[in-house]
């Protein structure tokens, strides 16, 4: 009897372990066919905010680029490459990520639109497929790219949309001259009573170094504007050392609510879009896998 009981306690324990075994091959099997169910994800070069550009992507860029360069002659290092289109890639991504934010979405009948417009401009399908090639791309990866560029082009409209067409500016002219020992003879001149405009119209005879009106931000001389800034309607500045020579800048007008000109205010626009770019990328995750 206690033979026979200790067959079955035998019996019944290789039967558990039976069990135990299959149930582990089964959920073996299970995680394998989950993992080749999985597509695996593609190589990134970078993410935004968890949005990815993908290698691949990337490097058509690159290709893009180069053939860029061949036309236009301009030479850029493969360091340079990288920085201008992580700098265009990231600025059109967090572009897209603001629309998308305020509630702009690119449907697929938006997306569709503008594919058959580029159609019909180009001359039909085939033409647009063979471009496609030639530019490195395959239809899906276009398609990406331009409802990507869409909404960052609505997020670029929507914050030009924002800038005033007027604020304050100054109408100011300037004496620039190439040396110092010259740029003081003219400001002792000026000290002894000489007219800023005659002698401004001496060393610049086609515009009398006329600036016309701008605003802050606007000219490549930061202490030149900053000087006008500072100065009211009649005065002029002591002499002024930049990249470009010695500047005497006289302000002729001031307004604070001046009509911005196109070239100012395109400037503007541009820059209130990169401002906030460089806002949006500051608090950012933006993580570069290249």
């Amino acid at each position: 009897m206690k033979k026979f009981l200790s067959s079955l306690f035998i019996l019944s324990l290789l039967l558990v372990l039976l069990s135990a075994c299959s149930q582990k091959e089964q959920e073996q099997q299970a995680a394998t066919i989950a993992a080749e169910a999985t597509p695996t994800e593609e190589p990134m070069a970078v993410r935004i905010n968890g949005t990815g550009i993908t290698l691949e992507e990337f490097q058509n860029e690159q290709l893009r680029i180069q053939d860029a360069q061949a036309t236009t002659g301009e030479e850029l290092s493969e360091e340079e490459q990288m920085n201008r289109i992580l700098t265009e890639l990231i600025g059109q991504v967090l572009l897209a990520q603001g629309a998308n934010n305020a509630g702009y979405f690119v449907d697929d009948a938006t997306l569709q639109s503008h594919v058959d417009d580029l159609i019909a401009d180009i001359g039909g399908s085939d033409q647009l497929m063979a471009w496609l090639q030639a530019n490195h791309y395959t239809e899906m990866s276009f398609r990406q790219t331009l409802r990507r560029q869409l909404a960052a082009a609505w997020m670029r409209d929507k914050i030009t949309s924002e800038v005033p067409t007027s604020t304050e500016q100054v109408h100011a002219r300037q004496i620039l001259v190439s040396d110092e020992s010259t740029a003081n003879s003219i400001y002792q001149q000026l000290q002894a009573g000489a007219d800023f405009e005659t002698l401004a119209e001496q060393y610049d005879s086609l515009t009398g170094g006329d600036l016309g009106w701008f605003p802050r931000g606007y000219l490549y001389v930061k202490a030149v504007e900053d000087a006008a800034f500072s100065l009211s309607a009649g005065q002029y500045s002591t002499v002024i050392k930049s990249d470009y020579g010695y500047h005497i800048v006289q302000v002729m007008e001031r307004s604070d609510n001046q009509p911005l000109s196109a070239e100012a205010l395109h400037f503007m626009q541009e820059q209130a879009v990169q401002n906030w770019i460089d806002a949006q990328w500051a608090t950012s995750t933006i993580d570069v896998l290249i």
